[in-house]
């Protein structure tokens, strides 16, 4: 069973009130927004068919005008040969003719209520039909950022922020013992140069006293 059973419900319907009643308020706008979509093809339908009428009442009382504006020819011509047996037969056939295009008139009056009427509708339904896909928009908004909330909500969980920091002092602690090795390699470095430098202190101290000695000199002396 649909939501609406005419399409007066459908213009008269309180969006708000369904989307608000219902469990799941974005299968409700989709439900509504397509039964709305199926009765304005229905009444655009109706609205044809009644335009096609229309046209057909139009044609008929313009062939139906003609007819008798013939037939009141044919009687004067028979009036003024005298003949007024088909002068009568004229114009009772004028007579006919008029009756038809009254009751031709007196439905296509009926018809252009019924076109006026559907065309209310059509502008109505079509407004309601805007009015319930900008209230889907808003839902699909809504829903989405009730979602959004909800993954940062659980990003932020307890057990998986204590991961998270978990995983982040483990890294830190990898980067300490990278820095560590570096600096161990630098500190083998620096004694290693300190080394070298003191040998080539020792080669000075060396020379000096070879020279001391060439000289005739010593340490005691100095």
């Amino acid at each position: 069973m649909g939501i609406f059973s005419r399409t007066r419900d459908v213009i008269d319907s309180n969006l708000s009130a369904l989307l608000n009643k219902a469990e799941d308020p974005e299968k409700m706008a989709r439900l509504i927004i397509q039964e709305m979509e199926d009765t304005l093809v229905e009444v655009r339908s109706t609205a044809v068919r009644f335009l096609a009428r229309k046209k057909e009442l139009q044609r008929a009382i313009e062939t139906l005008g003609a007819e008798a504006e013939d037939w009141e020819t044919k009687a004067e011509l028979a009036v003024r040969k005298d003949r007024d047996d088909l002068a009568r037969g004229a114009l009772a056939a004028k007579r006919r003719a008029s009756d038809r295009i009254d009751e031709a008139q007196r439905e296509l009056k009926q018809v252009e209520l019924e076109v006026g009427k559907l065309d209310e509708d059509i502008a109505k339904l079509r407004a309601k039909l805007s009015e319930a896909r900008q209230r889907q928009k808003n839902i699909n908004l809504r829903s989405q950022s009730a979602s959004s909330r909800i993954k940062l909500r659980e990003q932020m969980d307890d057990k998986r922020s204590a991961t998270t920091q978990a995983a982040l002092d483990d890294a830190e602690r990898a980067a300490d013992e990278l820095e560590s090795r570096v600096d161990a390699y630098e500190l083998g470095a620096d004694r290693l140069r300190d080394e070298f430098a003191r040998l080539a202190d020792d080669k000075i101290e060396d020379e000096l006293a070879r020279l001391r000695a060439r000289a005739g000199k010593n340490n005691a002396q100095e």
